[in-house]
């Protein structure tokens, strides 16, 4: 007994007088910068760098890498370093109040931040599974059969883009998750690897390549499923076509702070790699241990480390997106973060009907910004694991089916400003000037996006089509100012069922009524027009 009582007293001693707390220290300076400045390729690819010259991103401080001598120096101190970021030029160690005395004397160092928002200790949460709601421009022209798919395709207006064969070609994606098995041994992903999609991975968590460890959850997988997925004449993702990279950032049985670092680890990786987009569906308001917990009033965009790291790769000219959140039934009923921050575009959900989804967490942030910033299908929607189809229900599927629109908008317009995109998209969703707190500007529209864009290019030649009768019960005729070079005629699958080439007319008699798809190719550009057969 009195052993049991001196363990339990020098326990709480512990607690009370040398408990550490997970920090980050700020680095005054990058003293070899102009080494960087010198060779940016010796940090950055030159896709990275192509990415920046394309959009006009300067390169400034935050690109060059991290000063070793002051990690050394920190080691040197005693304190084990995994984790650092050369956005914040800082790294991340677990200090006691004493310690951090310390840390903050040093004469290369500017701050020490706690990651901890809260003293209390209070009652450990236990995160068993917190995924168990997931259940140069060049065209590929490739006919694709959506099958289950569809309807979250046409939720979104994407098809028009697929139709005019943007489907991803040379766009970059990084997925940032919790892991990928079978995505290098299941037949819904052998596509991605025939055609050499797969561009690198890595495990920001274990810092190893083990990415497709079956013991990881399989959240990513299905996550990446949604965007670049393909069974044939079954499924076929929002971007079939794009290029990937997969990193994992998230340990799916604990809540810790440090996963933060991984996901800002991650993004810089992605940057250094010359990604165009980062979709993640992680977010983060309360951790195993209560100290760290957010409030409402910490989502701002800049309290949390992840949500400045967010805004920060935005400033290199990476499309960030991140979903809102599932806790929209919840005590805690807001979106988390880094969705939050105002520069990235934040994904909330809606069902087949386009409803919000009940589970789909509320905006605006904590300064009022909008958020979320627009919606996709997140009930029941769409997407493959391993060798079959499935059905996802979350924010978290609803991001990557927007991320796959994105990435087919930035191969159709690869120069147009990322912040302009982002409020073009806006200004084309359904609830547009208005909104809501669960929806945003309302469900997507790339279709729309990329008509009125088209059409107010200086760059596009004004020659236009026609079709009539629609509805049609014969014969679709179509009038041009242009010579036609061929009709296709899709139906709403997306499976292209009749071809005609020089002519201006095509008969529909013998078609089933519904609604169908006609791709018209004149002599200067392509036009798509939907028209419904009685």
């Amino acid at each position: 007994m009195k052993k049991t009582l001196l363990f339990c007293l020098l326990i709480g001693y512990s607690l009370n007088f040398a408990q550490t707390t997970l920090v980050f220290v700020f680095f005054n300076d990058k003293p070899n910068k102009a080494a960087f400045y010198a060779n940016p390729l010796s940090e950055l690819s030159q896709k990275s760098l192509n990415r920046r010259t394309s959009l006009g991103v300067a390169l400034n401080d935050q690109d060059a890498p991290i000063e070793q001598s002051y990690i050394q120096n920190i080691q040197n101190l005693g304190f084990t370093v995994i984790d650092y970021s050369k956005w914040l030029n800082g790294v991340a160690v677990n200090a006691t109040p004493a310690q951090i005395t310390t840390l903050q004397s040093q004469p290369y160092v500017q701050s020490v931040e706690s990651f901890a928002r809260n003293a209390s200790t209070g009652t450990k949460q236990i995160h068993l599974n917190k995924w168990s709601d997931l259940n140069n421009t060049n065209k590929n022209l490739t006919t694709f059969d959506y099958g289950v798919g569809s309807e979250q395709i046409d939720q979104i207006n994407l098809r028009p883009l697929h139709l005019a064969g943007f489907t991803g070609t040379g766009v970059s994606i990084a997925v940032i998750d919790t892991g990928f098995p079978t995505v290098n041994t299941g037949s819904a992903f052998s596509r991605l690897w025939a055609n050499n999609k797969i561009k690198a991975g890595y495990d920001f968590v274990t810092k190893t390549n083990d990415i497709y460890n079956p013991s990881l959850n399989v959240h990513g997988s299905v996550v990446l499923g949604a965007i670049g997925g393909y069974i044939q004449d079954t499924f076929v993702g929002a971007a079939p076509d794009a290029d990937f990279y997969l990193y994992r950032s998230e340990n799916s049985l604990v809540e810790i702070p440090e996963e933060e670092l991984y996901w800002i680890e991650a993004a810089e990786e992605a940057d250094r790699k010359g990604v165009d987009l980062i979709t993640t569906s992680l977010g983060y308001t309360t951790f195993d241990d209560p100290r760290y917990n957010y409030e409402y009033s910490d989502m701002n965009g800049s309290t949390s480390f992840i949500a400045r790291a967010a805004g920060i790769a935005t400033t290199k000219g990476i499309f960030v997106l991140i979903a809102a959140g599932n806790s929209g039934q919840q005590p805690w009923h807001y979106i988390n973060t880094p969705a939050d921050n105002a520069q990235v575009f934040t994904i909330g959900s809606v069902d087949s009907v386009g409803n919000s989804s009940g589970f789909s967490s509320y905006g605006p942030n904590a300064l009022g910004t909008v958020k979320p910033d627009g919606s996709t299908r997140g009930s029941a929607a769409a997407t493959v694991f391993n060798n079959a189809i499935t059905s996802a229900t979350g924010t978290s599927i609803a991001t990557p089916i927007a991320a796959g629109g994105v990435a087919c908008l930035i191969q159709a317009f690869s120069n147009m400003n990322r912040d302009l995109m982002k409020n073009r998209l806006r200004q084309t969703a359904s609830l547009y000037p208005g909104h809501t707190d669960q929806m945003g500007y309302g469900i997507l529209n790339f279709g729309s996006f990329y008509n009125g864009t088209l059409s107010t290019s200086e760059t596009v030649k004004k020659q236009k089509v026609a079709i009539f009768p629609n509805p049609a019960k014969s014969i679709l005729n179509v009038a041009s100012e242009t010579d036609v070079l061929s009709l296709e005629i899709y139906d709403n699958l997306g499976r292209l069922i009749m071809k005609n080439a020089q002519q201006r007319s095509i008969k529909v008699e013998d078609f089933p009524k519904g609604t169908y798809y006609l791709k018209i190719q004149t002599k200067d550009k392509m036009y798509y027009e939907k028209f419904i057969k009685e």
